[in-house]
């Protein structure tokens, strides 16, 4: 079944595109939730106009996202964490929540679904984080951690 996209695709294409899939995920999945339209001369007509606008809105969307990328890529996040035993595992991991909200404090608003880590931070030291800011914009942040130094008189 052809279908003309209404909205960017990961697996089928972006906005505009006229692509072929099964008539079942077309009739069950994309039509519904409005993701796509059946691809036939009447609806060509229809939504150039709206597909323009939005391949417009989605190029202000991605220029917005690269100059937030460059501005992250930059950053590095600093975390004090509690640890034990000679290994330095944390007590408790650093999340992509823990990032998200170090982000808003350095005024970034970003989604904690979009911070993806690609192994679970659970030592010390240094790893990399990657923002989707965009379908296709990534920006890469530095997570550093370090070992907190609780007070040393007790007393």
């Amino acid at each position: 079944m052809e279908i003309i996209l209404l909205e960017n695709m990961e697996d089928l294409g972006t906005v505009g595109q006229t692509v072929r899939v099964k008539p079942g995920y077309a009739r069950n999945y994309l039509l519904p939730r409005k993701l796509a339209c059946v691809a036939n001369e009447k609806n060509l007509n229809h939504y150039r106009t709206l597909i323009e606008a939005k391949q417009k809105k989605l190029a202000h969307e991605k220029a917005s996202a690269e100059k937030q990328a460059e501005q992250l890529s930059g950053l590095t996040l600093v975390f004090e964490r509690k640890t034990r035993g000679e290994e330095a595992k944390l007590f408790g991991s650093v999340t992509n929540s823990d990032i998200a909200s170090a982000l808003a404090d350095k005024g970034y608003e970003i989604e904690r679904k979009r911070i993806i880590l690609e192994e679970p931070i659970k030592r010390l030291g240094e790893y990399k984080a990657m923002v989707r800011l965009h379908p296709s914009v990534t920006a890469t942040l530095n997570v550093v951690v370090k070992s907190e130094h609780e007070g040393e008189d007790v007393g």
